[in-house]
């Protein structure tokens, strides 16, 4: 070994603590999770948050606002979205820090945890969604942008009726199935079919709409995505195509305006996620979500987001909960990566 080299490092950073870094960048990362005694939170003490964010009860001054959404009276398969939040909120090894935007959402964004949405009833779902939909109006109009943690797929319809009535956005939604289908035994507001009612709604454009990793035996019952002009990608098509090709289409698509993104965590092959109602395999992998969601920086403006059909009962060493908070950061990392780009 070098010796003059081995002296230097010894001289550098023999006897230093963990805080002690000369990067400025990687400094600047330190500093907001290091004390000036080289001291960190404990990461199982305290009341979990996600992120460990501050718990917050209003929306005000915030840029950013994590909101539960506890409610699956949705689902066509296995319940437990419910208990989504309570799983991502325990998480821990999520962030501070998103190496590949090298960015630390919580430096400079105004973020904050501000618990779940107030149902009335736990027994009707359309009390539900109406409740949803009240709640993430006053989101819109304090000019906060909401990261939803579901609940099943049913809850990102309000969001989007609160989201979209002052004109309709685009989508970028990752998921087994296209969830836009009919009124199934006589109940709309079921979790097939969100994005065929925020369409005919008027709040989602449908033709600034992606659909990333379709697969499965419900194929029949999308017909809407392609009459609507959705524009459709499905799991085997992602992995002939590529990451780099499905961002180019994803980003050609949104058209530089406004648009949500939805991450069904059964998007994701169930070798990674299997803590969800309906599970469906051959779908992608995290890593290729993740760069899918990070090559979508300066596509457009962000309007929100939701992460939702992480069922923790069926999770039973917590990958599931792993991932999907995993995608809510990313989803936080995008909107502060941009945050440089925004008009």
């Amino acid at each position: 070994m070098d010796q003059e080299k081995l002296a230097r490092l010894r001289q550098r950073y023999q006897g230093t603590r963990g805080n002690d870094i000369h990067d400025p960048k990687f400094a600047r990362v330190a500093s907001a999770q290091w004390s000036d005694d080289g001291r960190r939170l404990f990461p199982y003490s305290g009341l979990p948050t996600f992120l460990d964010l501050p718990v917050r009860n209003n929306f005000d001054d915030l840029d950013v606002a994590m909101i539960g959404v506890p409610m699956d009276l949705g689902v066509t398969n296995r319940s437990g979205a419910r208990f989504g939040p309570r799983a991502i909120r325990m998480m821990e090894r999520i962030g501070p820090y998103n190496h590949a935007l090298d960015v630390v959402p919580q430096s400079v964004l105004r973020c904050a945890d501000v618990g779940d949405v107030p149902l009335r009833s736990r027994f009707d779902l359309n009390t539900s969604i109406a409740d949803i939909e009240h709640y993430f109006r006053q989101v819109r109009a304090a000019g906060v942008r909401p990261i939803a943690i579901g609940g099943d797929h049913s809850v990102s319809y309000p969001i989007l009726k609160a989201l979209g009535d002052e004109g309709p956005v685009g989508m970028i939604h990752i998921d087994a199935h296209c969830d836009t289908s009919g009124e199934v035994e006589d109940i709309k507001f079921h979790h097939g079919g969100p994005f065929r009612h925020a369409v005919l709604d008027g709040v989602l454009d449908p033709e600034r709409t992606v659909q990333i990793g379709i697969r499965g035996s419900a194929e029949y019952l999308w017909e809407f995505s392609y009459d609507s002009g959705m524009t459709v990608i499905h799991a085997e098509e992602f992995a002939a195509q590529g990451v780099a090709k499905v961002i180019e289409t994803a980003r050609q698509v949104i058209a530089g305006g406004r648009y949500y993104i939805s991450i069904d965590v059964d998007g994701i092959d169930p070798a990674f996620t299997p803590g969800t109602g309906t599970p469906e395999v051959g779908g992608l992998s995290p890593r290729e979500v993740q760069a899918l969601l990070r090559g979508m920086v300066g596509a457009g403006t962000i309007v929100g987001g939701d992460v939702v059909e992480v069922a923790p009962e069926y999770d039973a060493n917590t990958n599931t909960a792993q991932v999907g908070a995993q995608m809510a950061f990313e989803i936080l990392s995008l909107m502060a990566a941009d945050l440089g780009r925004m008009p």
